[in-house]
C-alpha cells in the first residue's frame, strides 16, 4: 500500500506532522486557526488536526497561492457547507475565482515578456563580451 493511502486513512496528525507535510510554520498553523479557518482538536497544548482540517489547510495554500485573501478563502471553504439551493455565494465565488484567473493569465504573460526582455538582453551583453576579449 503507498504511503499516500495511508496518510489518507489517518485520523488525525500533529501540527508537526502537518508543518513538515505542507511546508507551513506552526506559527502559520496557528493563525489560520486563530482566523477560524481550522479548528484541530484540544488535548492541553497538544493540537490534533483531522481529514477536515488538513483538506482545509490544503485548500488555503491552494487560495494563497493563487493571490486570493484569506477573507476570499473563507468563503471558499464555507461553499462545502452550503445548502441545497443557496447558488448566489457559489455563483459570486465562481466569479471571483474566474477573475483572479485572468489576473493570473495576465501576470504570466508580463513574466514571458520580462523573461523574453531579459534573455535578449543577455545575449546582446555575452556578445559585447565576447568582441571585448577579441574572441
Amino acid at each position: 500500500m503507498s504511503g499516500n493511502k495511508t496518510e489518507q486513512r489517518r485520523k488525525t496528525w500533529t501540527i508537526g506532522e502537518l508543518c513538515k507535510e505542507f511546508g507551513v510554520t506552526a506559527r502559520a498553523l496557528r493563525f489560520y486557526e486563530q482566523k477560524g479557518l481550522l479548528q484541530p482538536e484540544r488535548q492541553g497544548w497538544k493540537r490534533l488536526y483531522d481529514a477536515r482540517d488538513r483538506q482545509r489547510l490544503q485548500m488555503i495554500l491552494r487560495g494563497k497561492k493563487a493571490g486570493f485573501t484569506l477573507a476570499e478563502i473563507r468563503g471558499m471553504l464555507d461553499l462545502y457547507h452550503l445548502r441545497e439551493g443557496e447558488t448566489e455565494k457559489m455563483e459570486q465565488a465562481l466569479a471571483k475565482m474566474r477573475q483572479q484567473l485572468e489576473v493570473l493569465r495576465e501576470r504570466r504573460a508580463e513574466l514571458d515578456e520580462a523573461i523574453a526582455d531579459l534573455a535578449r538582453t543577455i545575449e546582446i551583453v555575452e556578445g559585447m563580451l565576447k568582441e571585448r576579449r577579441g574572441g
